[in-house]
């Protein structure tokens, strides 16, 4: 009986792993980047979410928010804060959001589970432990992860704010996180911003130097570095494209993969005819290496969660029908699936642990 129950174990888990042909789906683009809650767990459900995707994306990550905005009375009074701007109180980190996807994906229907890639965010990678805590959720909720993140390391306005211990991408916790991750199969999708907040005219951007030695220690590892590594002030002028070439020319760093999510971030790339044509040059250079995401946290409606899709029509126009279909279909597809199959086999072989 014991075996039988085992063998029931080990092949729940692999009937999540079916692929999706790019070629007959018709949706716009699959999302690489989607919270379905935001800095106080609030959101919408994962059916609601179906409902928004329907007709237009046809897979998705799906991940909360790891930190949560402490309601400060003595900060702001009877105003509940939802978002890290509208507070000056700090920022915590809050696991249960790993087993709140968990449980909404698991509440959907096995057709529709094939449309979501779970993400765990809710460990703090400055903790040594952080890796323990990804281990403990994949076992708990076999079948169900793809990946880990988006988390962050450094981040305008959010590093400051957390509580404890500063992020660091020097520090052997997130060594120790990228390390299980390639272990275990799972896709990495990190924020750490390229450069600081408006820096010096020649300054030496030593963000990039650590993030580009930090992805030389682990070639094993499939990573997605959210956003470019721009953000709401650190914006895309000639100089930071340069220095993503720093990356993506680097044999080495051939595991390295890099959205364009965020609306902050798109508004920058299409601000100007140079801008656009800057951005589609390196995509067009580097086509197995970005993918479209939305960065959208909860939207209650179609229109809003397609904001960014649509912010980017001038840069899709540029790009070359094969940068343009593995930016919005092919590579999420290709890294997804891929994680899916290692993350299972990982999850079987550790299922009496």
């Amino acid at each position: 009986m014991m075996k039988i129950i085992t063998a029931l174990i080990l092949l729940a888990p692999l009937a999540t792993t079916a692929q999706t042909n790019t070629t007959t789906d018709t949706s716009l683009f699959y999302d690489s980047h989607f919270h379905l809650t935001n800095y106080v767990q609030e959101g919408i459900s994962v059916q609601q979410f179906l409902q928004v995707m329907k007709g237009k994306v046809g897979r998705s990550t799906l991940f909360g928010i790891p930190l949560q905005q402490e309601w400060s009375y003595g900060n702001t009074g009877d105003f509940a804060p939802t978002y890290y701007l509208a507070s000056d109180a700090p920022l915590y980190y809050y696991s249960f959001t790993d087993a709140y996807i968990a449980m909404s994906y698991r509440s959907l229907p096995k057709e529709d589970q094939q449309k979501f890639d779970p993400m765990i965010t809710g460990f703090n990678p400055a903790d040594m432990y952080a890796a323990d805590h990804i281990k403990r959720v994949l076992k708990l909720f076999p079948g169900v992860f793809s990946g880990i993140g988006e988390f962050t390391i450094h981040k305008e306005f959010v590093s400051s704010k957390v509580a404890g211990e500063v992020a660091s991408l020097t520090n052997p916790a997130l060594d120790r996180i990228l390390d299980f991750a390639a272990e275990a199969g799972l896709v990495v999708l990190m924020h750490s911003d390229i450069n600081m907040p408006y820096p010096k005219p020649g300054q030496e951007p030593y963000l990039l130097k650590q993030i580009h030695s930090l992805f030389q220690r682990h070639p094993n590892t499939t990573i997605i570095w959210a956003h470019c590594g721009l953000g709401r002030v650190v914006q895309p002028v000639q100089d930071q494209l340069k220095m993503l070439d720093v990356v993506l020319s680097d044999p080495a760093l051939k595991h390295v993969h890099i959205d364009i999510s965020w609306d902050e971030v798109a508004k920058y790339i299409v601000s100007t005819p140079e801008t656009i044509k800057a951005t589609a040059a390196v995509i067009n250079k580097y086509p197995d290496r970005f993918l479209m995401g939305s960065d959208e946290v909860a939207p209650a409606t179609q229109e809003k969660y397609l904001k960014v899709y649509y912010m980017y029509e001038p840069l899709l126009k540029q790009l070359t029908p094969e940068a343009k279909q593995k930016l919005l279909k092919g590579n999420y597809s290709r890294l997804f699936d891929n994680a899916r199959q290692e993350v299972r086999k990982w999850e079987a072989a550790h299922v009496n642990n």
